[in-house]
């Protein structure tokens, strides 16, 4: 493939469960699912493995849709510490041959190998497979390979064809490729919008490359020059260093409660609990942030989110979820007549600690008591920041919050695990 430039994006095959295989050999032969636990009411699949896949189950399926359609089936909890650590483990075989590897989650990576194939003395598709090879060899788990000349294709090529395969992706042949396949199939376009072009007969990516741009943009606005310009093959977006990868844009944990939350006692301990997390993650990463965001879910699966920007950077479990509170409490009239089933806390905004110091005007500090407040706030995070390093060194049970038992609703006494991550 002689052109300007070469992209890879590299796809982990049904990820979590083959994870799950490399230490359960037996799930090998037998259809099986990663899925949340059902008695905690978030019994979703997460992963599933082909054998499950070729039965129907499909991720999302509750665990009951997924046993209706597959009654063999075997599910395991998800561990995304080994997740990680298996990610991490991929990601240092593309390493050797590329230090442009940019992760787009735990389980996809793009990776620019412009000018490299001269100094492996491989082709594109040799160079894939052997990226293939190492990985199941080395690794256990299987990849799929999108070669192209630019991130887009690269990413429709890894999808085209799974598991354990090379898709190649030119500038010759990309109309014959992926223009007759339906509309939907182009990446960024989602449910909504390929419903909108469908009402405009536009039913595939050819029609849709061969729009006028300025149609586009009418129709879609700004992001549908993005969609021309990637249609027809014009997407321009680099490949980023590892070492420059970005950081999280945002901060959130979230949990289904074993039961509807229905007093403001127990929404108080569940918003405390995820704060705290979210916390030590800022803490750990040095960061702040400076909007603090909720996100409910009611019994009925309706979803309700708000934010709020805060005067300054927070770091501490107070901090978080005393603005969390503050929100629901002016956008949710709590009681058991509005039960919650889930809730979500997070942050965004986020800034390095020191990077952009709170800048205190005496102005500012009105009183006394905004005085003490301020001092109060700087306490909060030398107390949880010492915490943090009580935990790492004697485990995370070592330190934990003085709050009621409330295993019921799915928070018990000293437990630190549950939750979803969001």
């Amino acid at each position: 493939m002689d052109v300007s430039r070469l992209i890879f994006h590299c796809d982990c095959n049904n990820f979590f469960a083959s994870c799950e295989c490399l230490d359960h050999p037996e799930l090998k032969n037998m259809p099986m699912a990663v899925a949340g636990d059902p008695q905690d009411r978030h019994g979703v699949v997460v992963a599933k493995n082909e054998l499950a896949k070729r039965a129907g189950v499909k991720t999302t399926d509750t665990v009951w849709a997924a046993k209706r359609k597959c009654p063999g089936i075997v599910f395991v909890p998800p561990r995304h510490k080994l997740y990680a650590q298996i990610s991490r483990a991929v990601n240092a075989i593309y390493l050797s041959y590329t230090g442009y590897v940019e992760p787009a989650s735990i389980d996809e990576s793009f990776l620019d190998l412009t000018g490299c194939l001269n100094y492996y003395g491989m082709t594109a598709g040799e160079l894939a497979d052997e990226l293939r090879r190492r990985v199941r060899e080395e690794i256990g788990v299987t990849i799929s390979v999108g070669v192209s000349f630019n991130k887009t294709f690269a990413k429709m090529g890894s999808d085209y064809k799974k598991p354990d395969a090379t898709t190649i992706i030119t500038p010759e042949n990309y109309r014959a490729l992926l223009w007759p396949l339906p509309v939907s199939e182009m990446l960024f376009v989602g449910r909504s919008s390929a419903a909108r072009l469908a009402e405009k007969g536009i039913d595939t990516i050819g029609a849709l490359a061969a729009q006028p741009e300025k149609r586009l943009i009418e129709w879609m606005g700004k992001s549908g020059a993005a969609l021309w310009r990637a249609c027809n093959g014009l997407d321009d977006a680099p490949v980023h260093l590892y070492t420059d990868r970005a950081e999280s844009k945002n901060i959130s944990r979230g949990m289904t409660f074993r039961r509807d939350l229905v007093s403001e006692d127990e929404v108080r301990l569940g918003v405390s609990r995820l704060s705290e997390k979210v916390a030590e993650q800022l803490r750990r990463e040095g960061l702040r942030g400076g909007v603090v965001q909720v996100h409910i879910r009611t019994p009925q699966l309706n979803n309700i989110s708000r934010q709020a920007t805060l005067p300054y950077g927070v770091c501490t479990q107070r901090d978080i979820a005393d603005g969390a509170m503050a929100l629901l409490r002016a956008h949710w009239r709590i009681g058991p007549d509005n039960p919650i089933r889930a809730i979500t806390v997070g942050v965004s905004a986020l800034t390095r600690m020191g990077e952009r110091p709170e800048q205190i005007s005496l102005f500012d500090l009105e009183s006394v008591q905004d005085v003490r407040s301020y001092a109060a706030r700087e306490k909060r995070e030398r107390l949880e920041s010492a915490v943090d390093k009580i935990r790492l060194k004697h485990g995370g049970g070592a330190v934990i919050h003085g709050c009621r038992r409330a295993a019921d609703i799915g928070l018990d006494a000293g437990e630190r695990g549950g939750d979803e991550d969001d």
